[in-house]
């Protein structure tokens, strides 16, 4: 089943890519740079919520209870092999996903950039100051 989903999705995807202008370099840096910075605040962020968590988490439990109960949920085999399926199924989903990424790109220089493209790059320099604030992406 998840061999025939992924050449259904690979199917869709290549016959889309066809109709889709190739999107220009400059809008890939582009987007290739600030999906860099978002992972970048998400990775800031997890590990803040981490640091912040941890202590609560070892007040709570006086003798390392919730400790030895994440240590045990780790060890699992079902949580083991449920990660192998998921990063898998990310490996074999990875190009595909790549594909359809460089088509709405494409798509997004070719038809909507000359009309949104100009705001859009607007919104995205006056939210930057708020997130930098909010959720930087240097630690």
């Amino acid at each position: 089943m998840k061999l025939t989903f992924a050449l259904i999705l690979a199917l869709q995807v290549s016959a889309c890519v066809w109709a889709t202008p190739e999107p220009d370099k400059e809008l890939v840096e582009k987007y290739e740079g600030l999906k860099a910075v978002f992972f970048k605040r998400l990775i800031n962020a997890w590990e803040k919520a981490q640091s912040s968590i941890q202590p609560m988490v070892e007040s709570i439990s006086s003798e390392g209870q919730a400790k030895e109960y994440f240590e045990e949920i780790k060890k699992s085999q079902r949580l083991q092999s449920a990660i192998k399926i998921l990063s898998g199924l990310a490996s074999d989903l990875e190009p595909v996903v790549n594909n359809a990424r460089m088509a709405l790109l494409g798509a997004y220089g070719h038809y909507l950039r000359p009309y949104v493209g100009e705001h859009l790059d607007k919104a995205i320099t006056n939210i930057k100051p708020v997130l930098d604030t909010v959720l930087p992406h240097e630690g």
